[in-house]
């Protein structure tokens, strides 16, 4: 988890997700796999490191990946780890910005074919790192982590989180 807690100031919000990596089962990943006990200790630890450096931390849902059943319905994705956040939100008393479930929700509203348009989905010679393009239903591209961060933000507006009083609606110059 690196040296987090050398960045954070008193004051600070700190938005807490992961996911992705410590779901993944698959023998080529099995360094990155973390049993849900171990990644709920995780947030834990990490919301204490939080509270003691007096910042409030937020907890935020593991991003749905683009999965769709053969029917076109959005899958989900996360079901332990997202269930994990909620209970370790609970226990601590941290609010939960449920990111899977509203990710899902753009997912399903978009359908299988225009949520690429969120990925990285490439063709070759596309994007310079990628020659020979890329199907990636996991990671975002910049368009698509802009849409993440307005689900984000919406969530924090629609919990009325204390942080949403320091948002300026101006655009960046």
């Amino acid at each position: 988890m690196g040296d987090y807690k050398k960045e954070m100031k008193a004051g600070d919000y700190v938005f807490i997700q992961f996911g992705h990596n410590d779901e993944a089962k698959e023998p080529q990943y099995k360094d990155r796999y973390t049993p849900v006990p171990d990644y709920k200790k995780n947030l834990a630890l990490m919301i204490g490191d939080t509270r003691a450096n007096n910042a409030t931390p937020i907890l935020v849902t593991p991003v749905s990946r683009m999965r769709f059943s053969n029917d076109g319905t959005a899958l989900e994705t996360h079901i332990e780890y997202t269930a994990a956040v909620w209970e370790v939100g609970k226990q601590y008393h941290v609010p939960v910005i449920d990111l899977d479930a509203r990710s899902r929700k753009l997912l399903q509203q978009l359908g299988p074919e225009p949520s690429k348009m969120l990925f990285m989905y490439l063709d070759s010679m596309q994007h310079p790192h990628y020659p020979n393009g890329r199907k990636d239903g996991t990671h975002f591209n910049e368009y698509g982590a802009r849409r993440m961060a307005e689900l984000v933000l919406a969530e924090m507006r629609k919990q009325q989180l204390p942080l949403v009083a320091r948002i300026t609606t101006q655009a960046a110059p």
